[in-house]
């Protein structure tokens, strides 16, 4: 297929497919594809709330004959489909492949003999084929690789990462032919350029690789999140630990923290349920994912032993401040955010929780979380605060006055080493 006769559809615009799609067009006309009419206007309007593509980058987007809408026959004469949507857990951390599915069925309603249709989306390996290219045939009518064929490339998004961002980093590619294969790999090489593609060589190793690669952060945070655990017992500053550590060249920097989001949080459990199928005790990956799952406890069991320490007996009445609710630092993502937990852990001893996150978008946490926040300075002024926890390191807090927010037996705890060493006595602030 040669290359000026491609036409690129993608079937999702969320933080993974839209920032592709935005580079996809700068090479190919493009079609993208959402089933949120708010996500579609809004993109159509310049504005992308994820906070990775800026309004000049859709503009010029637009303006080079991208067409974003709702309406799935608006990609019929596509012959390349790239599908990025949610691979979440269900309620008791089993893959939810739902998504996925539909997203496989909207295609197949417009596939045709040649197409190629590459999947972004986090998967168990094998789950292409045996659960997405079913699909596909049923819907389609067609046939796999005779009639259509299918790539995949695990996405590589890092929301609100400025330096790490699609532009430059490596894709893993793979297809279900080696014709295909080649397709699918010189597609993202036109477009990212020749050194920043690694073409697998299978499906499955493709599909492995994504998932292999948040367990193994997910480990290695766990690890972290222990060492913490001990360390603070003994009043010792893990940041400070990871900085000595640091000095060594092949020291891993990683550092204790919340784990959510779309990625680490979730994909573990991709690898576990595989595990289980094939009669393998993944003990490893469950205790991280029990260590990791565990920090809302440990810090609400922190916070409220030092208001008993500094209140007495009764804490109901104490006034709590959370800094930060999305799922990391400098990115406004609040899928499977951690913070959610340590806000209703807290709301069992007072009901006076305040939240405050400037970058977030207040209205969509209303609607996911049922909860109310503040994203102006402004609003949590009002009050002095008898715990302040500094939750997400957003650099929108270096210049918030946070001494000032603290009652006179008030306490803060960082718990990311946000604040610099030197500067926490002075800021009464402890980093935990």
């Amino acid at each position: 297929m040669a290359e000026n006769k491609h036409k690129i559809g993608f079937v999702g615009l969320g933080y993974a497919g839209f920032p592709m799609a935005c580079l996809f067009a700068a090479k190919y006309p493009v079609v993208g594809f959402d089933l949120s009419k708010r996500r579609i206007a809004e993109l159509n309007s310049g504005v992308d709330h994820c906070g990775d593509v800026t309004r000049e980058e859709i503009q010029c987007m637009l303006v080079n004959g991208a067409i974003l809408t709702n309406n799935i026959s608006d990609l019929q004469d596509c012959n390349i489909f790239i599908v990025a949507v949610p691979t979440p857990v269900d309620h008791k951390n089993r893959p939810d492949l739902s998504y996925i599915s539909a997203a496989s069925k909207e295609v197949g309603s417009i596939l045709k003999k040649g197409d190629i249709v590459i999947y972004e989306s986090t998967v168990y390996p094998g789950a292409t084929e045996e659960i997405c290219v079913p699909v596909l045939e049923e819907v389609s009518g067609l046939k796999y690789n005779e009639d259509f064929f299918v790539g995949y490339s695990p996405e590589r998004i890092n929301p609100g990462d400025k330096v790490n961002t699609p532009k430059n980093v490596v894709k893993v590619t793979s297809g279900s032919t080696p014709e295909t294969a080649k397709t699918v790999n010189e597609l993202y090489s036109n477009v990212l350029g020749k050194n920043l593609t690694f073409p697998a060589s299978s499906i499955k190793v493709a599909e492995a690789c994504k998932v292999v690669e948040n367990a193994q952060r997910d480990i290695n945070v766990a690890f972290m999140n222990e060492v913490a655990k001990l360390l603070n017992k003994m009043d010792i500053d893990t940041n400070e630990v990871v900085d000595a550590m640091n000095t060594k060249w092949n020291a891993l920097n990683f550092r204790p923290g919340f784990v959510g989001g779309h990625c680490i949080g979730v994909d573990p459990y991709y690898l576990i349920e595989l595990a289980k199928i094939n009669g393998i005790d993944t003990r490893l990956m469950n205790t991280a994912r029990k260590i990791n799952n565990s920090m809302a406890d440990y810090v609400v069991e922190k916070t409220v032993a030092k208001l008993h320490e500094k209140l007495g007996e009764d804490i109901s009445q104490a006034k709590i401040l959370i800094l930060g609710f999305s799922f990391k630092e400098n990115c406004p993502d609040i899928r499977n955010t951690k913070i959610y937990d340590v806000y209703r852990l807290l709301k069992h001893y007072t009901k006076h929780v305040s939240i405050y996150d400037p970058i977030v978008d207040s209205e969509l946490v209303r609607n996911l979380y049922h909860v109310s926040i503040s994203t102006n300075p402004r609003q949590i002024s009002r009050y002095k605060y008898d715990a302040i926890l500094l939750c997400v390191p957003h650099n929108a807090f270096k210049n918030l006055n946070i001494k000032q927010l603290c009652s006179d037996k008030g306490f803060i705890y960082d718990f990311k080493g946000f604040f610099p060493i030197d500067k926490c006595e002075s800021l009464n602030i402890e980093r935990i």
